[in-house]
């Protein structure tokens, strides 16, 4: 698991340390750092992924996880000098399973002004030779899953990759390769207890996500088929069923039916198929979502920590917040499951980091302002 994240002259970040948990939520005003530090994360993903992330390479800026630009766009506008005779180091550290690891980089204006691969200094001692990642843990091992911000829409089909479903298990980071992962796993068994929904008709894995998208959606399932000849697989929701309804034969195409179901399939997939020793990093699971499915998403998201996976959540939506402090009431999580960081920028536009705890009964130690707060405001100029 990882326990710490600390960055240096990256991007939004001059210097900034974060503990994280099994559970970390990230909220907070735009363009305060939140994506930056999910982005960090996946950088060192992408970076293992090209084989660059050792003493011989780098980081990659630029690939299937997160697209940085160049040198020049991640350096902090203020960076801190190096003090090696004015060199410039971006430097990113994670403390995984009690194991403090740094990737630092160097920085040479002439070179890397328009270069997206940074390149680690040549080491002068042993000493300085950048550790390997460690091979097994969540960050670098089999399960990783992150679901970006803008994620699939509604369409007619989708990618068919063997390569990336079957044998990765990807999902793909806007979730395109999700519907072809339930079409080659639907009989996967959802094995963690705490995962299972009691309404599913099996533990599989087609008919446990179609048990948690009806908390969405009452009555909804899925059918993911092959499109013979093609590259591509096909996605129809039906309706019925299920609370007194008739069942009807009729499909629909995602297109006909919104992008609620859609976008919040990927987040449901990756939750059930989340388990020890996995990471999971979501952005904004709420998205397009009305307040009961927000909650539910969060609780979902709390059960797959409960099964043993760790989860890093940037969300805005205070429906997910009350959800992951509900499974801290129910004893679905404990206090020490959780991290809750609030990003905001003090009047002189320098980034702040705020971290109520949150007690056994699912009370927050403190209120930052404009933490989760504008409800509340807005409450007393209607009641004023």
């Amino acid at each position: 698991m990882i326990e710490r994240l600390q960055l240096e002259n990256f991007k939004a970040f001059r210097q900034m340390g974060l503990p994280l948990a099994p559970l970390t939520l990230l909220s907070g005003v735009n363009a305060a750092g939140k994506s930056t530090t999910i982005q960090a994360l996946a950088l060192l993903r992408q970076s293992y992924d090209a084989g660059v992330l050792d003493h011989r390479g780098g980081l990659l800026l630029n690939g299937e996880l997160v697209e940085l630009g160049v040198g020049q766009d991640v350096l902090h506008e203020n960076y801190a000098d190096g003090g090696h005779e004015g060199r410039i180091f971006i430097a990113i550290a994670a403390t995984i399973d009690g194991s403090e690891r740094t990737w630092r980089v160097e920085y040479r204006p002439a070179e890397d002004r328009e270069a997206d691969l940074l390149q680690v200094p040549r080491p002068v001692s042993p000493s300085e030779v950048q550790q390997p990642p460690p091979k097994q843990s969540g960050l670098f091992g089999t399960g990783f899953q992150y679901l970006r911000a803008d994620r699939i829409v509604p369409a007619v089909s989708y990618p068919k990759s063997y390569e990336m479903a079957v044998r990765r298990g990807f999902l793909g980071v806007r979730g395109e390769h999700t519907v072809n992962y339930l079409r080659a796993r639907h009989e996967d068994r959802v094995s963690s207890p705490e995962l299972r929904h009691p309404a599913a008709k099996s533990n599989g894995l087609l008919d446990q996500t179609e048990a948690w998208l009806r908390e969405i959606c009452p009555g909804v399932n899925l059918m993911a088929e092959d499109l013979r000849g093609t590259d591509m697989v096909r996605l129809s929701y039906g309706f019925g069923g299920t609370a007194g309804i008739k069942s009807s034969n009729i499909r629909y195409r995602p297109t006909n039916v919104g992008f609620g179901l859609t976008y919040a399939l990927p987040i449901i997939v990756a939750c059930l198929s989340a388990g020890p020793g996995r990471l999971v990093m979501l952005e904004n699971p709420e998205a397009h979502l009305h307040p009961r499915g927000q909650t539910m998403l969060a609780r979902l998201a709390c059960r797959a920590v409960a099964a043993g996976g760790q989860l890093v959540i940037e969300s805005h939506s205070d429906h997910v917040l009350n959800g992951v402090r509900l499974a801290v009431k129910d004893r679905v999580l404990t206090p020490n499951h959780v991290v809750l960081h609030y990003f905001d920028r003090n009047d002189d536009g320098e980034i702040e980091v705020s971290s109520p705890k949150i007690d056994s009964d699912g009370m927050l130690s403190q209120w930052p302002r404009g933490f989760f707060d504008e409800w509340d405001r807005a409450l007393d100029r209607l009641l004023d």
